[in-house]
Parts: structure tokens; sequence; C-alpha cells
């Protein structure tokens, strides 16, 4: 429920606040700034988000606390240097951020201010989660930062702030969430000073420091991948074209990204389920995980992906014109989104086994491929090029990815009943997708809607696609029978 009202705040932020009471100029730079940082954030972090959870069960009692700090300091050994560089080169990398648009230089601080805030509070976030508690931290992540941008936005509706208020306002917002993340992770979990031992003691953790600190320098790579792959296209565009394009096209994405929004919600429970399991070698169980997760999400996400696909033009006569060039960016990145969902815990088993050196060379391809589209097809087609760029490599990289876990672990997600929601989607968008009523945009939404939704979820119900959305949907009805 966390993950799904964050969505719906960003969704009233993007589509209707952002929209109106912000120059098209300035929402563009408010993207490009986000993206820049989140394109940051892996390297800052030093992948301790994913080495916390990978390694943290395989440890007991004062080896915990060891672990604990160390992977508390380790960002630092990135971040300094870093706070360093962008001091003495602060001219050069304003100049190199603001090749097309000079507005952008001035925000460098900014850029990196947020980087480190997000990079920390994935370190705090990772803390909680491994301690099983992750509602609140869900809450920051979901709900927080979207919440104060709203609140920021209805202050520049009302004049009662400039747009440069607001912006130095939003860095606030991420610093105010990571040390509130921050005090929320400690109280779960303070460890206990490091004090010195018997010889004879032989520490679990310093025996495996070597090895993780060699994970978490490679899955630096790993994180960066899936955040250049999802962000670089918005950087790349605010290089080499308008910078109000890059809010087009963030609109764009935003929308198609909410076909996302049921993977991470499930992968909050999933994730560290999946590294208990390789840690202790329950591979039947991970097999039905997988297959049980893939058939879900594609079910769930194929709904979201043909509501939003086959209203997106109705949508777009709200929104304007200019962000209707965004229209073939919704198409293309859908499909991509759900080809991703579909493959269920896929991601987590290849990241928390031993095989992730593999889809690391997998993924700097990935991303070597994606820059090289992005060069060549934005110059030329603008955001179409980037959305092109974007589904080819992040396509080609879950592929990737699910034929390592094939190949390796001889397993794999699809089953009959995955072909049967694939034709079931299909069908479904050939008969909407071209189905257009004359009607205010906003009731033809709600109409197609309504009737789409019920159509299949009859034939998911009937068909009997999956035994556990089936079941959901028998304590919905029956709860509806005794009303």
């Amino acid at each position: 429920m966390t993950t799904y009202t964050g969505f719906a705040l960003g969704a009233i932020n993007t589509l209707f606040l952002f929209v109106n009471f912000m120059e098209d100029t300035y929402y563009g730079l408010v993207s490009f700034i986000l993206s820049t940082a989140f394109i940051l954030v892996p390297f800052l972090a030093f992948g301790v988000h994913n080495t916390l959870v990978k390694f943290y069960s395989s440890f007991k009692n004062a080896d915990q606390d060891q672990f604990l700090w160390y992977m508390l300091l380790l960002p630092l050994v990135i971040i300094v240097p870093a706070t360093f560089i962008t001091l003495f080169l602060l001219d050069q990398i304003a100049s190199f951020l603001s090749t097309k648009n000079e507005i952008v230089g001035n925000y460098v601080w900014y850029i990196f201010s947020i980087a480190v805030a997000t990079a920390y509070f994935e370190v705090f976030y990772a803390w909680s989660k491994v301690q099983l508690k992750s509602t609140f931290g869900n809450f920051l992540k979901e709900v927080f930062h979207r919440l104060g941008v709203t609140v920021l936005l209805i202050l520049l509706a009302f004049s009662s702030i400039t747009v440069d208020i607001f912006i130095i306002l939003l860095v606030g917002i991420y610093v105010l969430r990571t040390l509130v993340m921050a005090l929320y992770a400690l109280r779960l979990r303070m460890p206990a000073a490091i004090v010195s031992r018997k010889r004879s003691h032989i520490s679990h953790f310093k025996k495996d420091r070597v090895k993780i600190i060699k994970y978490s320098a490679l899955i630096i790579i790993a994180g960066s991948v899936a955040t250049l792959l999802i962000d670089i296209d918005k950087f790349m565009i605010g290089k080499f074209i308008e910078i109000e394009k890059v809010a087009y096209y963030s609109v764009a994405i935003y929308i198609a990204t909410v076909i996302g929004v049921p993977a991470r919600a499930m992968h909050q429970i999933t994730y560290p389920m999946v590294a208990s399991m390789l840690n202790n070698k329950e591979q039947v169980a991970m097999r039905n995980l997988y297959k049980k997760s893939s058939l879900t999400l594609l079910i769930i996400s194929g709904l979201l992906l043909l509501l939003i696909v086959c209203n997106i033009k109705s949508l777009y006569l709200m929104l304007g014109p200019a962000y209707a060039t965004g229209l073939y960016v919704v198409i293309l990145i859908s499909a991509s989104k759900l080809f991703d969902n579909s493959l269920g815990v896929n991601n987590a088993i290849v990241f928390y086994s031993d095989y992730y050196r593999i889809v690391l060379v997998i993924g700097v391809v990935a991303v070597i491929v994606a820059i090289i589209l992005n060069l060549l097809l934005i110059p030329l087609m603008g955001m179409n090029g980037a959305g092109i760029a974007t589904l080819i490599a992040t396509v080609g990289y879950s592929a990737a990815k699910l034929l390592v876990v094939q190949l390796k672990f001889k397993m794999q997600p699809f089953t009959k009943a995955s072909a049967s929601a694939l034709l079931l989607i299909g069908l479904l968008f050939l008969l909407f997708y071209f189905w257009d009523f004359n009607f205010h945009p906003l009731i033809s939404i709600a109409v197609k809607s309504t009737i789409l939704s019920l159509l299949y979820a009859v034939t998911v119900y009937k068909l009997q696609l999956s035994e556990d959305i089936t079941k959901m949907m028998d304590k919905v009805l029956n709860a509806f029978a005794k009303a």
C-alpha cells in the first residue's frame, strides 16, 4: 500500500502540479538534477546497501556489529575524495554539464548533495531491511519525498516560494529523509563498540573482509548499470537538446514506470528471502518462488500496461501537445517494464549469488550500448531516439540475466500460464488501443479502464492462470458476498 501511495503522489506531482505550476524549462532542470544525482548514488554508496542484504545473515553476534560498522564507514572511501574533486574541479564539471543548457552549471552542488544523501539513505534502508523492519523505510523511500515535493509545488502554485527556493528545499527534503532513516535504523540495531579480542578468537567477519570488499566494489558496477539504464537517457537529453524536453520525457517515463510498482512492492519482501535461500542452499524453495513471482507480476503488470497504453492518447489530450510528443516513449518503455517484471526475482538470484560477476560484464556492455545508441539516436529522433535506445539496452540486459540463471541454476520462470497471460495481454491491446470514445478524456479513461479491467480480471479468474491471484480474488469475492 505504501508503494502505491507513493506512486499516486508522484502521479499528482508529475502529471498535474509540475505540468501546471512550473515552467517547462525549470521542470526539465529539476528532472535533470535528480537524474544526474541518482546516476552518482551507486558509486557514492559503494554498493553497501546490496552488501548488507547479502552478507548480514551469514554473521552472528559480535561479527554482525563489526560488519555493520564497516558498512557504515565504507561509503566514505568514495564520498570524501569525491567532495574534494568537486570542490577543486567545480568549474570544469559545471562546464561539462551545461554543454547545451547553461542553466545547469549553477546546480552542481545541489546534484552532489542529493546524491550523497540518497546514497546513505539506501545504506540505512538496507540496515532496517536486514532487521526485517522495512515498513517505515519503505514509507520514507516511496512517500516522504514525494509528499514533500507536493507541498513545495503547492507553495509554488500560490507564489509563496520561488523556483530557486523550491530547488533548495528539494535538496533539504532528501537530506531530512536520510537523517530520519538513519535515526530509525540505528534505533533498530545500534552496533556495539568494537573492542579488542583475544588472539585465540578468529573473527568470522575478518576472514570474510576481503570477500566483502570485492563484492561491494563489484556491486557498484551492478548498481550503476541499473541506475544508468534508468537515468542516462534523461541526462543525455539534457546534454544534447533543449532542457524542457527532459520534462516531457520524464513525464513519459514516469507514466510507464507505474508498471514497475508491483515489482517494487514485491521485491521489498522477496529479495531478503532470496538472499537467505541462497545462503542456506534452499534450491527447491527458490525455484518455486521464482516461478510464482514471475507469473504474479506478469499478470498484474500486464493489466497496468493495458490501462496505461490503451488510455495514453486520452491522457495526453489533458496534458497538452508538448507532452504528447512522449507518446511512443510510453509504449516503448512500458514494453520493457513488462518484460523485466515478468522475470520475477531473477535480479535477486543473480546479484546475491556467486555469479554476479558475469552479469556485471553484461551490464557494462548494456550501458555502453545504451550510451552509443543515445548518442546516435537523440540528435536524429529526439525523445523517441532515447526511448528506442533504452528499450534495446534494458530488454537485452534483462534477457542476458535470464540466460545466466537458466545456465547456472537450471531454472527459468515461465510456464504455460505465462504464455496464456501474454496472449491475453496482446489480444486486449489490439481490441482496446484503437477503440476511442468521443467523451471528455477523463470520462473516456474511466469508461475504458472499467471495461478493460473487468474483462481482464474475469478472464484471468476463469482460466485460473495464477493460484495466488485466484486465492486473492476469492477473498475479495467472499468479502463482497458477506457484505
